[in-house]
């Protein structure tokens, strides 16, 4: 079992925290930001994330338009939005700070991975020179980490190849990021663990990443820029609750917009393509409420399909 997460160090106490890890399309974003999420909940706090997907078409590595995001707000209260401005910003390469920058807070905390801050990256995300060896991010706290190294030898007992221990550097950062908010990592290796039932070394290599980050907050000595928080549980009635995603919110609010204009049944026709795969998926489960889906061949087939009339059959 893993222990607390809870620091020795003192924490600072925050009512509520706006988090957005962003990075290339392939660093894994999505994933480690719904690990944490799992994670919040299990702490207790009301939350609402945003997942900001890429193109479905993938630009190159490095590039502003293959940016890949996800969103966290978390407190101690009611939550009712993603948030705006966001507290800490998580940049795996140039390219994604480039791109999230605008909504970090001044005075808030970003975290890079100086690896990805080469040559060819910078050049990729346009930027003339280094963002971290000048004053432009001087109304922010930077915390520069090589964590492509870290990673890498965080894995190293592992035998990993170099390109499989770079896809494990978002681990790492969801590591570091957890012990910052006093969150335990229970959930995640036993997620990890169901993953790669049938590529354990996989599993045992990504855990190994996500301890080395944890433990590297854990041991830091940098307490004037990396220090632990801690939110407070929300106050919630007992009772069962369900995640909803706005995807299934959007679903059920087309379903009861149905049934309160009196109308049988609706058709929707729509495309397979992030992220609207998955409201076709949901509309589908919702047959017996009087939807009708058609899934097309194209975007231009779809909207040829808003003609159809639903059978009566």
């Amino acid at each position: 079992m893993v222990t607390s997460a809870i620091s020795s160090r003192k924490r600072e106490t925050r009512d509520s925290v706006v988090i957005r890890f962003a990075g290339d399309s392939g660093d894994g974003m999505q994933v480690t930001g719904s690990q944490f999420t799992l994670e919040t909940a299990l702490a207790g706090s009301d939350f609402s994330t945003f997942p900001d997907f890429p193109a479905e078409i993938r630009a190159p590595t490095g590039t502003t338009f293959g940016v890949s995001a996800f969103q966290i707000h978390f407190g101690s209260s009611d939550v009712m939005t993603p948030g705006d401005a966001v507290d800490v910003l998580v940049a795996m390469n140039p390219a994604a700070l480039t791109v999230e920058l605008r909504d970090l807070k001044i005075g808030g905390t970003v975290i890079v991975d100086t690896a990805a801050f080469n040559e060819r990256n910078l050049s990729k995300a346009a930027y003339a020179r280094n963002p971290l060896d000048d004053d432009s991010l001087a109304k922010y706290q930077v915390l520069r980490f090589d964590i492509t190294k870290l990673t890498a030898d965080a894995v190293k007992p592992h035998g990993l190849s170099s390109r499989e221990a770079h896809l494990c550097r978002n681990m790492w950062a969801l590591g570091l990021l957890l012990w910052m908010y006093g969150h335990e990592r229970t959930a995640t290796i036993e997620w990890l663990n169901r993953k790669f039932a049938k590529k354990p070394v996989i599993a045992a290599a990504n855990i190994a990443a996500l301890n080395a980050g944890h433990a590297f907050g854990e041991t830091a000595e940098m307490p004037e820029h990396l220090v632990g928080y801690v939110v407070p549980r929300a106050v919630t009635q007992p009772g069962r609750y369900r995640t909803v995603s706005g995807t299934e919110g959007l679903a059920w609010g087309l379903v009861a917009g149905l049934r309160a204009a009196g109308i049988e049944k609706m058709v929707f026709a729509g495309y397979p393509i992030t992220p609207a795969s998955a409201l076709l998926h949901t509309l589908a489960n919702l047959r017996t409420y009087g939807v009708v889906t058609f899934q097309a061949e194209d975007e231009i087939a779809a909207s040829g399909a808003s003609a159809l009339r639903p059978c009566t059959a």
